[in-house]
C-alpha cells in the first residue's frame, strides 16, 4: 500500500496546492482534512477530503461566534479518527491550534510522522505570541519530525525558535508556471497603462502607497525621463477590511476614476490579467508580527513576463532576485519614480527575468522536493 498523507490546515482549504498532489499520487495517497467550518467559497472539487468536526463548527457563522470561540480556543473534536490511517500528517506553522493539536497527538502516539510547512519569517517565540499559542508552539517544536521552511529566512527563524537544524529541510513553494506563462504579452497602452496591485486589502499590503504613487504620476509630480506625463490606471484585486478606506483615499487623491477594485479573479484567469498589465506592484510593508513571507503573486507575475516593482519586505528580495525593481517599504515617491522610469516609460523598460526562475518554482520541482521530504521522514529511524 502507498503511504497515506493527511493534510491539515484548520478551516482553510488550499486550492492552489492541489495540482502538486497529482504529481505525487503514484507514490502517496492524499486526503485533506476539511473542517465543518470551512469557507463557503471553498470548492472541494474532486480532491480527496474528509470532514473534520471542529469546535467552531458547533456555532453559526458570524464574527460574534468567532469571538465566542476565542475563550476556550478552537480544536478538532475527533482528530484521532481523522488521521487514524495516516502515515504522515502534514500541517502548517508552529503557532496555530491545528498544528498544536496534531503535535500533542504525535507525542502520545507513534502512529504517524508529523511534517510542518513554515512560511513564518519572524521568530516570535513566546514573547510575541498569544498565551494559548505558547502551548501549541512548544508541542509542535517538540513533536515535529521534519520542518519544511519555504525560504532560507524561514529556516533561520526556526533556528532561533529552538528547532535543531537536522529537523529542517528548506522546501521552496510552487507556482503554476505553465498556467502563468501561456498568455502572450499584450502591447502597453502608453497613454493610460495598466498597473495591477493584487493582494488582500489590508494596510500591510501597501495598496495605499500604490494609490499615492499613481496620484503623483497623474499630477505630473513624477514624470517619464523625457518629461512627459503618464496617467496610468490601477487595478486592485482582492477583498479585505480596508476596501472602503482605500476607495475613499483614491477619491481624495483625485484618481478615483482611474482606479478599479475587483474582488476576485479566478486563478486560471490571473495570467491573462498579468499579460495585459504594464506592471504588477506589491508594495508590502512589515508590521511587528508579520513581513512578506513569499509574495506568490510576484513569482506568478514574473513567470508571465510582466515587469514587477515591489519592496524589500521579508523574503521578497530572495524570491525576485534581480528580476524585479525593489524599493524600500513605504516609499511611495520611489515607487512613482520607478514606474515612470521603467514599465510606464515609452518604450517600457522591462527587467530581464532569470531563465531558471520558472524551473525552480514549477509544480514538478515542488513535487520532487515534497517527495524527498516525505521519503526522508518515512525512512527515518526513531
Amino acid at each position: 500500500m502507498k503511504p497515506r498523507i493527511v493534510v491539515l490546515h484548520g478551516h482553510h482549504l488550499s486550492k492552489t496546492g492541489w495540482k502538486v498532489w497529482d504529481h505525487l499520487k503514484d507514490d502517496f495517497d492524499f486526503s485533506f482534512a476539511v473542517t465543518d467550518h470551512r469557507s463557503n467559497s471553498d470548492d472541494d472539487g474532486a480532491q480527496p477530503h474528509r470532514i473534520a468536526k471542529s469546535r467552531r463548527g458547533f456555532l453559526p457563522r458570524g464574527k460574534l461566534f468567532d469571538l465566542a470561540v476565542l475563550g476556550p480556543g478552537d480544536k478538532y473534536r475527533d482528530l484521532e479518527s481523522t488521521v487514524a490511517d495516516a502515515d504522515i500528517v502534514h500541517s502548517v506553522e508552529i503557532g496555530p491550534w491545528y498544528s498544536g493539536q496534531a503535535a500533542q497527538l504525535r507525542q502520545r502516539s507513534d502512529a504517524f510522522k508529523l511534517v510542518v510547512t513554515i512560511w513564518e519569517t519572524i521568530p516570535l517565540l513566546n514573547a510575541y505570541r498569544r498565551k494559548r499559542a505558547h502551548e501549541y508552539r512548544q508541542a509542535t517544536i517538540a513533536a515535529t519530525d521534519l520542518f519544511l521552511p519555504t525560504s532560507e529566512r524561514s529556516r533561520l527563524a526556526l533556528l532561533l525558535e529552538g528547532v535543531d537544524d537536522d529537523r529542517i529541510q528548506v522546501c521552496l513553494p510552487q507556482v503554476d508556471t505553465a498556467a502563468f506563462s501561456q498568455h502572450p504579452r499584450k502591447p502597453v497602452d502608453t497613454d493610460s497603462p495598466l498597473i495591477v496591485s493584487p493582494a488582500r486589502l489590508v494596510w500591510e499590503k501597501g495598496h495605499q502607497d500604490a494609490l499615492r504613487a499613481v496620484a503623483l504620476l497623474h499630477r505630473g509630480l513624477q514624470r517619464r525621463p523625457d518629461g512627459s506625463i503618464v496617467r496610468p490606471r490601477l487595478l486592485i484585486i482582492s477583498t479585505g477590511p480596508d476596501e472602503q478606506r482605500l476607495r475613499q483615499h483614491a477619491e481624495e487623491l483625485g484618481i478615483g476614476a482611474f482606479v478599479e477594485f475587483r474582488s476576485h479573479v479566478p486563478n486560471d484567469q490571473m495570467g491573462a490579467v498579468f499579460a495585459s498589465a504594464a506592471c504588477v506592484v506589491l508594495a508590502s510593508l512589515p508590521v511587528w508580527h508579520w513581513e512578506e513571507q513569499f509574495g506568490m503573486v510576484l513569482a506568478e507575475a514574473l513567470v508571465s513576463g510582466t515587469p514587477v516593482i515591489t519592496t524589500r519586505s521579508g523574503v521578497i528580495p530572495d524570491v525576485v532576485g534581480s528580476s524585479a525593481a525593489l524599493i524600500d517599504p513605504g516609499d511611495w515617491v520611489a515607487l512613482a519614480r520607478k514606474l515612470a522610469e521603467g514599465p510606464l516609460n515609452a518604450p517600457p523598460v522591462v527587467p530581464a527575468i532569470d531563465p531558471h526562475f520558472a524551473d525552480v518554482y514549477s509544480i514538478e520541482a515542488y513535487a520532487n522536493r515534497l517527495r524527498a521530504a516525505y521519503t526522508r521522514v518515512l525512512n527515518a529511524t526513531e
